[in-house]
């Protein structure tokens, strides 16, 4: 199969709607539930949590819109792409849980997995003729 040009910005355009229909209510989420959010991220261990939520609202909101737009996208994935695996290993953590949690949690680890595939798809092949990115090339 060999896609025309036209073809590959559209999908390319809709990968890029739809990786960031995963992560930006996800981050518009989090304001609204803050110390809730907070306290989760707390519960993992992981330190300063108020400061992690935090970046995990820029990273998904902020990086995810930069995706949407398709300006800077190859850094922009790049960074989602890092966040991703990151929060994955903390928070899909499957197998140092208990059996009855396993199954729930390391579906979302290979799904954040192959979402990272998706992002570094745009970090190798860029945002596509439809985006921020093509424009400023012009």
């Amino acid at each position: 199969m060999n896609p025309s040009a036209s073809t590959q910005n559209i999908l390319t355009l809709v990968g890029r709607a739809l990786i960031a229909l995963l992560f930006i209510p996800a981050g518009l989420s989090k304001i609204g539930a803050f110390a809730g959010v907070a306290g989760y991220i707390a519960s993992k261990g992981v330190p300063l949590p108020q400061v992690a939520a935090v970046v995990g609202i820029v990273a998904e909101v902020g990086l995810g819109a930069l995706i949407l737009i398709g300006w800077q996208t190859r850094w922009a994935a790049l960074g989602m792409a890092i966040f991703t695996v990151v929060i994955t290993f903390i928070f899909h953590n499957f197998w140092a849980l208990p059996a009855e949690q396993v199954m729930a949690q390391q579906q979302a680890f290979f799904k954040n997995i192959a979402v990272v595939g998706g992002l570094l798809a745009l970090v190798a092949w860029g945002a596509g003729g439809y985006s921020v990115d093509a424009r400023r090339s012009v």
